[in-house]
């Protein structure tokens, strides 16, 4: 039956532009998972069209799961989505770890693979080779690598890596390094789909050097806001682009890096605001402060439009 079910990578590649959802995890009070609340979500989520959605992954507190509540988000996001867009799904942390997700979360359906950086920072590029090819050879479908937090890799090390592994069919940067992305994009031409991973903030840069694909966590709140930046940023509307950047994207990634992981903790509280659910963030991400949380109600009436 799985075989019946595997999407080929180069298919999925062709299906990755645009806008690629990262769901949160929503948890209940008591930080058990809230699989209702991911249901509720996606179905106000897939009323727009999307590119994909990835789940779960940073946005949707991965680091914090368990490999059977892993799992039990897969099923549910599969299930959920019911083949009308692409579902991915992250995996990473250590090479057994990877490999059982990425194993479980075939069989459960999923169409592709993100792979996250491993456990241990500043490798030899043997060693980060050999962590990546088990992630790609423990399943069949196409594996996405995401470039962020310390994995900041040189142009020939990603060219190393697209050599090594058939199924690499694209490239997730997550951190803006604009100078860098383009000599990587220069280095490899396309032979990878590069997606822009760092933030929607980041459009009008990762759009300028010819990317059309982007991850957007705005999405778990406005997913009819994400896609108008996609289509002015493609366009090069510039005017609309900068004031919608301006009045809220700009603002809410403000508010998001004030402290250490408010990327999630701001998306949930907004998603708890418009009647999703976001619910809490789980240690040692921290909730928004009950100012900060006043402060954000009050930029809403701004989001309206887009909500």
């Amino acid at each position: 039956m799985l075989g019946a079910l595997i999407m080929k990578p180069a298919e999925l590649r062709k299906k990755l532009n645009g806008v690629i959802s990262f769901p949160c995890t929503p948890f209940k009070k008591d930080l058990s998972l809230d699989l209702d609340g991911l249901r509720k979500n996606l179905r106000a989520l897939l009323k727009h069209p999307i590119a994909a959605v990835v789940a779960p992954a940073g946005t949707g507190e991965i680091h914090s799961l368990s490999p059977s509540e892993h799992l039990a988000v897969v099923k549910t996001t599969v299930e959920e989505v019911s083949g009308q867009v692409p579902v991915l799904t992250g995996t990473g942390f250590n090479p057994p770890i990877a490999a059982e997700v990425a194993k479980q979360s075939a069989a459960a359906g999923v169409n592709g693979i993100l792979a996250f950086p491993p456990y241990y920072p500043s490798m030899e590029e043997d060693g980060i080779v050999a962590y990546y090819k088990g992630i790609a050879d423990a399943t069949k479908l196409g594996l996405i690598i995401y470039s962020r937090d310390w994995f900041a890799p040189s142009p020939s090390l990603v060219e190393k890596l697209a050599q090594t592994i058939p199924n690499l069919i694209a490239w997730k940067d997550g951190q803006a390094d604009i100078r860098r992305y383009q000599m990587i994009q220069q280095r490899l031409g396309d032979r990878l789909h590069w997606i822009g991973g760092a933030g929607d903030d980041m459009i009008p840069a990762y759009y300028s050097i010819g990317i059309r694909t982007y991850t957007s966590s705005i999405a778990n709140v406005a997913p009819k806001l994400s896609l108008r930046l996609h289509e002015l940023a493609s366009a090069g509307h510039s005017a609309e682009l900068t004031k919608l950047m301006n009045e809220l994207v700009v603002p809410l990634y403000a508010l998001r890096a004030k402290r250490k992981g408010y990327e999630v903790s701001a998306m949930k509280a907004m998603m708890d605001m418009i009647g999703l659910v976001g619910g809490p963030v789980r240690p040692p991400l921290v909730d928004l402060r009950p100012d900060e949380i006043k402060s954000l109600q009050a930029t809403m009436k701004l989001w309206k439009k887009w909500i």
